[in-house]
């Protein structure tokens, strides 16, 4: 069965390109949130088994988003998306419960590594 797939990211581009990336690949991507408020909310409702979370966004951040879907299910797997240069955040969302992280520009090879290690 196809493994379920939220994202979240701010920029729709990013979101379009991650969508593409994972549907050629067998993902089904259930929902996508503009940002960290709307990806708890979708969490709740969806159920996904993977979320992929941008660190940086409006009104809520990945950061305070991923620990908010930890305390709704600790076993929640997140896969954070970064820009260059975001080390701190990354081991930060690493510490917090992150399975992996993926960096922008996305590699499809780099996306698919991070999801496989995400569902095991």
């Amino acid at each position: 069965m196809a493994k379920r797939i939220l994202i979240t990211d701010d920029a729709l581009f990013m979101r379009v390109t991650l969508k593409k990336i994972l549907t050629e690949n067998g993902f089904e991507v259930v929902g996508e949130a503009q940002n960290g408020k709307e990806a708890v909310e979708q969490f709740k409702s969806l159920k996904p088994d993977i979320v992929t979370m941008d660190i940086t966004m409006p009104e809520m951040d990945g950061l305070q988003a991923l620990k908010a879907i930890k305390e709704l299910d600790p076993n929640a797997r997140v896969v954070m998306c970064t820009a260059m240069g975001q080390k701190t955040m990354v081991v930060e969302a690493i510490q917090a419960g992150a399975k992996d992280f993926v960096v922008k520009p996305f590699q499809p090879d780099r996306v698919l590594e991070a999801m496989a290690k995400a569902a095991a």
